[in-house]
């Protein structure tokens, strides 16, 4: 036996002749490390003399080496060498019995060597890793390490002899056969020895990973290792994760290379029989299983058929990874194996079966596993395994996991839903609107089929209980004459001799087989159409839900709906459109990941044009954005804008470059005569989209820095323009106005001169107007414009165009002159630098002189602006200028809504007058107040919406003048009509979000239509705050200003509504500081608060506060605020629930603070506060109260000193009622003037704004 000192752990029983009486062999020599050498010696040179029998002579010199580690690697030469040259030993065929046993004993001794020899390298490879790991490559490893350099490179080899040793018949040497269980477990050990190995799944260990499988294979098959293989492939994967899949490999090889197909079944049975307790255990490998059996379904899935029933008891388990690997197992098993037509009975009964099983497990408790099963069934549904009879049941339980509170699930339901959409068995086109009249007409075919197959029915069939016809169910000569004689004489008639008289009766079966087979065809098919319909409205139902979700928090559903809604979309679907017009304003999203998805499904649908030429891709292009521009609105049409410049397409007729410009130039003539020719006034789209094109030729869009281009003003181009607008304005076309506005617009871009332009267009319209008047009527010169004979829609028009030249003119002087300007001044100065002058002298004033250009160039700019300036101010509106005939006129219309009430004359007025007031401030001023009264008083949405639009833009030009109006335009927000609240809060979001207007108490204005029963108004009111919260403690310090403001009982906001607007503004307050401070001026506002309502609000905001710790002490110091107050319902329910909050996380040591305070709550509700407080309790609270109120009275000091007033309730006003206003119909002036406000309505200014310089703006 050989001494445990020196084998630990080995027990290899060598049955060895030399040995003696037991059969065992002992080592002899040990010697140490230093004397080996000879040995060595003697070892190599007797294996080169003897052969492979030399190790039974000197074994004991490969195991001293076995004990010095550092020497082993000469050893593995010797012993790889041995187990190379054995097998031709073996080859001989007649060996004696001595023979047999020499070269057992030799086999034996040169396995065990060489097993113990990798079991030794391994180990102290792998911890020479870590240490070397650890020490990052220290001196220490290296030395140490330094005899196994090349272990890596040879572990393969000495896999590779156990493999060609243990290939041969070396059965045969062992008595009977029987190889010894001993033996087998010396080369399994070190097989298993070397899957421990962190690194064996590594892709760079693959080929010691293929030897190990292939020697364990070779075990199992030949040498009976199967009996305990599967025991120790669990215990190996329980202990160690990563041989999941390389087991599973190793199992697929074994049972398909090897033919060993038991070991599927032995590996799963060990798997199936741990119980639902062990599996739940820590360190019990269940991830480890679950990867196995989910990599091992998909290697060989048939054999997992058999084995499926041990697995199946795992479902009904707490283990959610086990139920996950066996759904997938199923999944795979569903895909590779039971699926297709060709499969007998007992495959459709098991098919069906895991199928049920799937299902039940959609509805599992576990996220995981019902994310994991959606998966399962999107792979089914791509490979197209999924039976049409379960289509639409699944379809139906996708279509409910959108509901689903977990986001994991809502995502892989989502992708079932477009897997659905893809692979669908019934139409290319699914609306459940174009199937209802085929199946209606289908059902109606059927029904006829059915009603002739029933009147061609045997008189059996007519009287199935009477026995008189029964024999008739077989209908031949025989059977019908015995029917005619039971009619006719009874039963004693024997028709034997009629019968044999009679010809035989010509059958009838091959037709009624044909009715009978139309009728089934018939049959499925409206079972076909039946069964898309419910499809197709599946489908609707999800398109509905997903569409909801496109504008959710979480990113990654964001980008699940938005491939949802291309796929439908792709497919024709019903209402598809509306999910992809929904995306549309996702464009603009911040989240770069979202817009991308936007751009990407945009591009996808309509900006991927296919065409076998460039044309016909072009013109694909142009349909396909056509289509997108039908009713679509102006926001729409800016997000398209975005998209396309994203995708950066250019389209066909967009013209930049220099070339194309002389293309069109070249052109300009056949385009004036086709589009803007004689036939103008018949389309005035195809006009407005030329005049389009030819705009982006000009210098606004190239951003050219050379002199700009521009046309002659007698160029046929505006001869051509100027005529159709001239003649557009007495007629009464809906597309005049839009043709007309590009055209003024081309006009400033292109023409010299445009203001003289402009001004003998005016001239010419107004005169067209006159004439039309003229020949309706025959009036005096001055009142011909205030007749009733005047067409409105027509002065209408010439208004808008009035308003349209004042509006281009100033950005003409503001955009064009001024850059024209500095452009000119910059030419002048680079001349100068260029001119004759004293080298010497300019260098030696080099910098000096910079600086004074610098100087020189500010100064030119401020003059330049000012100059502009005057001009608006001076000039534009003089007496000599016509803009300033028409402006009275403006303002007669717009302050005599009696008499001017036609919508269109009103509207465009209104828009006239606004674009009228941008041109200075001194027309600003003048008609402020007439703008705001038409904002107040119109009766027209229209107006209101135009006015609020006009206002905002005002506000950016003239904010001082504006501001002290502010707080009119937050009383549109209150609207009845909703186009008028959704311009509002648009208008107002942009001057907040851009630090136009300052955020006041107003804003609560805004926090109301949260609760806005339009959906978009809502949305837009949720970003409005979204934008807000991301400027600091823009919400924080508005919070306790809405709060009194909503709480108000002038308001009347119920209840409900004030909970849902304050837990939305709350949801912005993160940060413990805003929350404490928030917490003590609530508490305060007790004190002012006067009604049971306010204080309800207060608390019901005190309980939506994420209250933490510094918190609920303020809470505690702020007792005397609210203490009085605790015996109303609403006061006391909101507190006690902060409590329970704070429960439910609070540290141990904090609770009894928690149990404290809720008693203190509780005994003043049921008591009353004079019943409660002790004396104690009393002085304690004064000390409280004088901390709290020294507080309070420094931060009221501080307050007082800011001049922030915010944070005190404000009282109602005593103030006379204002002057009510109404509009006039009488035609008298001086009735009119009353539909302007009055002086005393016009606030004063009391904050003025620092604004730019007209330079900086004109930079900008």
């Amino acid at each position: 036996l050989l001494p445990q000192k020196h084998l630990p752990g080995w027990s290899i029983f060598l049955y060895l002749v030399k040995s003696g009486e037991v059969n065992q062999y002992v080592v002899q020599d040990v010697v140490s490390p230093k004397q080996l050498p000879p040995y060595l010696s003697k070892f190599k040179a007797a294996l080169r003399s003897q052969g492979p029998l030399c190790i039974l002579e000197h074994f004991d010199t490969g195991y001293n080496h076995l004990l010095s580690p550092f020497l082993s690697i000469s050893l593995f030469q010797v012993v790889s060498g041995l187990a190379v040259t054995l097998p031709t030993v073996l080859a001989s065929t007649s060996i004696s019995a001595a023979e047999r046993k020499e070269k057992l004993n030799a086999v034996k001794m040169s396995v065990f060597l060489l097993c113990k020899l990798t079991e030794t390298l391994e180990s102290f490879s792998y911890r020479q890793n870590v240490v070397t790991a650890s020490g990052k490559g220290g001196k220490k490893g290296k030395a140490g390490g330094e005899g196994f350099l090349h272990w890596d490179s040879e572990r393969e080899k000495v896999l590779q002899a156990l493999i060609q040793l243990l290939q041969l018949d070396i059965r045969s040497l062992w008595s009977l056969s029987l190889v010894e269980e001993e033996f087998i477990r010396c080369v399994t050990f070190c097989c298993y020895k070397l899957l421990e190995n962190p690194t064996i799944s590594h892709v760079k260990s693959k080929p010691t990973r293929d030897c190990i499988i292939h020697l364990l294979g070779v075990l199992i098959k030949k040498y009976n290792h199967i009996m305990g293989i599967g025991v120790k492939v669990i215990q190996l994967m329980q202990h160690f994760e990563q041989l999941s899949s390389v087991f599973a490999q190793a199992v697929s090889v074994w049972s398909a290379e090897y033919g060993v197909r038991a070991i599927v079944g032995e590996v799963i049975r060990e798997i199936g029989q741990k119980s639902s307790e062990e599996l739940g255990r820590e360190g019990s490998g269940v991830k480890a299983f679950a990867s196995f059996l989910s990599e091992l379904s998909t290697l060989v899935p048939e054999l997992m058929i058999p084995n499926i029933s041990v697995l199946i008891t795992h479902l009904e388990g707490e283990s959610h990874t086990m139920r996950v690997a066996v759904c997938e197992v199923l999944g795979e098993i569903l895909v590779r194996v039971l699926c297709g037509d060709g499969l007998d009975e007992s495959g459709k009964a098991d098919r069906d079966r895991f199928f049920d099983t799937l299902q039940e497990h959609l509805h599992d408790t576990h996220s995981h596993v019902r994310t994991r099963v959606l998966q399962v069934y999107t792979r089914i549904v791509n490979s197209k395994a999924l039976p049409l009879s379960r289509f639409n049941e699944v379809m139906e339980l996708a279509v409910g996991r959108l509901m689903d509170k977990s986001i994991n699930v809502v995502k892989s339901a989502i992708q079932l839903l477009a897997a659905f959409i893809a692979q669908n068995p019934y139409s290319c086109k699914l609306s459940s609107a174009d199937l209802k009249k085929p199946l209606e007409k289908e059902m109606a075919k059927l029904r006829m089929m059915k009603e002739k197959l029933e009147g061609k029915a045997p008189a059996h069939s007519c009287f199935p209980e009477s026995e008189m016809f029964s024999s008739l169910s077989t209908l031949t000569s025989e059977t019908v004459l015995d029917t005619l004689a039971l009619i006719f004489k009874g039963e004693a008639c024997d028709t034997t001799e009629l019968s044999q008289n009679l010809p035989p009766t010509p059958q009838k079966d091959g037709e009624k087989q044909g009715d009978d087979g139309e009728l089934k065809k018939q049959e499925m098919l409206v079972q076909y159409l039946r069964d898309t319909e419910t499809f197709a409205l599946q489908v609707e139902r999800a398109i509905s839900v997903i569409n909801t979700m496109l504008y959710w928090k979480t990113t990654s559903v964001v980008q699940e709906a938005v491939q949802f809604c291309v796929t439908v979309c792709e497919f024709s679907v019903a209402n598809s459109v509306i999910g992809v017009r929904k995306m549309l304003p996702l464009v603009w999203s911040t989240d770069a990941a979202i817009k991308d998805a936007v751009v990407e499904a945009y591009r996808r649908l309509y900006l991927n044009p296919r065409g076998d030429t460039v044309r016909m891709k072009a013109q694909a292009l142009v349909d396909s954005l056509s289509e997108l521009m039908v009713d679509a609105s102006l926001g729409t049409i800016q997000c398209l804008e975005e998209i396309v410049s994203s995708c950066l397409i250019t389209f066909i007729w967009l013209i930049s470059c220099s070339d194309e410009r002389e293309v069109v130039l070249s052109n300009l003539d056949t385009l004036c005569s086709v589009a803007l020719g004689e036939k103008v006034t018949e389309d005035f789209l195809l006009a407005r989209d030329t005049v389009i094109t030819i705009c982006n030729i000009t210098d606004h869009v190239r951003q050219s820095k050379s002199a700009p281009f521009r046309l002659p003003q007698d160029h046929q181009l505006f001869t051509c323009l100027t005529q159709a607008i001239a003649e557009g304005v007495v007629m009464e076309d809906p597309y005049w106005q839009s043709f007309m506005e590009q055209a003024v617009r081309l006009i400033y871009f292109l023409a010299e001169s445009p203001d003289q332009l402009c001004s003998r267009l005016l001239q010419r319209s107004a005169r067209l107007l006159l004439d039309q008047i003229a020949e309706g009527r025959t009036l005096n010169h001055a009142s011909m414009f205030f007749s009733p004979a005047v067409n409105c829609v027509c002065l209408a028009q010439l208004l808008a165009l009035c308003g349209c030249v004042a509006f281009w003119q100033v950005s003409h002087l503001e955009r064009s002159v001024s850059a024209e300007l500095r452009r000119r001044r910059g030419e002048t100065e680079e001349r100068e630098e260029k001119g004759p002058s004293s080298k010497t002298k300019q260098a030696a004033s080099e910098s000096a002189m910079e600086e004074e250009l610098g100087l020189i160039g500010a100064s030119a700019e401020d003059t330049e602006a000012e100059l502009i300036r005057k001009i608006c101010e001076t000039e534009l509106l003089a007496e000599e200028n016509l803009l300033c005939a028409f402006l009275p006129l403006l303002v007669k219309v717009c302050s005599s809504p009696g008499r001017y009430s036609h919508p269109q004359l009103t509207t465009a007025a209104c828009l006239a007058l606004s674009q009228y007031m941008m041109i200075s401030p001194s027309v600003c001023e003048d008609n402020i107040r007439l703008m705001f009264t038409m904002l107040e008083r119109s009766a027209l949405p229209v107006v209101r919406a135009n006015a609020l639009i006009a206002l905002g833009d005002l506000t950016v030009r003239f904010p001082n003048i504006l501001e002290p109006w502010t707080q009119n335009l937050y009383t549109r927000l209150s609207d009845e009509v909703p186009s008028v609240r959704q311009t509002a809060v648009t208008v107002l979001t942009q001057l907040v979000l851009k630090d136009v207007l300052k955020v006041k108490g107003q804003v609560s204005e805004v926090a109301v239509l949260l609760i806005d029963p339009e959906s978009h108004i809502s949305s837009m009111a949720l970003n409005f705050f979204n934008e807000l919260a991301t400027k600091d403690n823009a919400i924080y310090n508005l919070l306790p200003d809405i709060i009194s403001r909503l709480s108000d009982p002038e308001r009347g906001m119920n209840s409900e509504d004030f909970n849902t607007i304050m837990k939305q503004l709350f949801s912005y307050i993160t940060k413990e500081r805003q929350t404490e401070s928030l917490v003590e001026k609530l508490c305060q506002r007790f004190r002012t608060a006067k009604t049971e309502r306010q204080w309800g609000d207060l608390a019901t905001s005190l309980s939506l506060l994420s209250m933490c710790e510094r918190g609920f002490k303020r809470l505690q110091e702020c007792w005397e605020c609210y203490s009085d107050k605790l015996t109303e319902p609403g006061v006391y329910q909101p507190l006690l629930s902060i409590t329970a909050k704070l429960r439910r996380g609070a540290k141990p040591q904090f609770k009894p603070q928690i149990d404290e305070f809720e008693k203190r709550l509780t005994a003043v509700h049921t008591r009353g506060l004079e019943n409660v407080e002790s004396p104690e309790m009393e002085e304690e609270d004064q000390k409280a109260g004088s901390k709290t109120r020294g507080r309070s009275s420094r931060v009221s000091l501080s307050g007082t000193l800011r001049g922030d007033d915010s944070f005190v309730t404000p009282r109602k006003s005593r103030n006379s009622k204002k002057p009510v206003i109404r509009f006039s119909s009488d035609e008298e002036e001086e009735d009119e003037e009353d539909a302007v406000m009055a002086e005393s309505e016009t606030p004063k200014v009391t904050t003025p704004i620092a604004r730019s310089s007209r330079r900086t703006r004109l930079r900008n």
